[in-house]
């Protein structure tokens, strides 16, 4: 059974400019992404969906193919990773590849470690889903959120006011970092997340968006506490 990791980055981001091949903590941010994937050792293929030739060169630099360039279609602000993936399998297609499952890696996830794609995938075979999503609890019940009307503070759910944390059902968001998919599943439906969709449940110290600079130096002090964790218990 083939399978590919197929990580997409193209060239514009608005927010924080050449987000994509940035250093973060020492060697682009795109580096993390790739080397998790090959680490991992479960996929045959590992490749980055770009238009950009900077991206595609350091891709190419850290161990992953890019055999083609994505289209104007697809690297605009408004292609979804669905479409991108897409145009993927089928430009595979075309060439006579295909792929029975494939792992979508975002290019801004160095939380990622070759550990959390294996089980992953693994969990996605023994599971017969149609996709793996990582996701979080959220830190705080959403249930007892608060909505401003007319300048006040207001109980979205009144109801849920007096009950206790732990006595509300637990909600998850997804942590931005990859999804495992059904080649097959995915085709039919074109979502990420399907009618069977398995959660993978990461801690909150193993995730951060990074959508603006602030959250990128969050990022970077999330990640040395965690290696520093790590090189400390060896």
């Amino acid at each position: 059974m083939k399978t590919a990791a197929i990580i997409t980055a193209r060239g514009g981001s608005k927010r924080i400019p050449r987000k994509n091949i940035k250093e973060f903590c020492g060697k682009p941010i795109l580096a993390y992404s790739i080397e998790a994937a090959i680490a991992s050792g479960v996929f045959d293929t590992v490749m980055v969906s770009t238009d950009d030739e900077e991206i595609a060169g350091i891709a190419r630099q850290y161990g992953a193919e890019v055999p083609f360039f994505r289209s104007e279609k697809t690297a605009n602000d408004y292609a979804t990773t669905s479409d991108v993936l897409m145009e993927v399998l089928q430009e595979y297609g075309k060439r006579g590849e295909h792929f029975e499952t494939v792992c979508c890696i975002y290019p801004t996830a160095p939380f990622i470690t070759p550990e959390r794609l294996r089980s992953a995938m693994e969990l996605l075979a023994e599971t017969k889903a149609d996709s793996v999503l990582p996701v979080v609890r959220f830190g705080f019940p959403p249930q007892r959120g608060v909505v401003v009307e007319d300048g006040y503070l207001k109980f979205k759910w009144p109801q849920y006011r007096s009950a206790r944390s732990q006595d509300l059902e637990p909600f998850y968001h997804d942590v931005g970092q990859f999804y495992c998919l059904s080649t097959a599943g995915f085709e039919r439906q074109q979502a990420l997340i399907m009618e069977k969709t398995v959660p993978l449940v990461l801690p909150e110290a193993e995730i951060q968006d990074i959508d603006t600079e602030e959250d990128w130096e969050l990022a970077e002090l999330k990640y040395r506490i965690l290696k520093e964790k790590e090189n400390g218990n060896r």
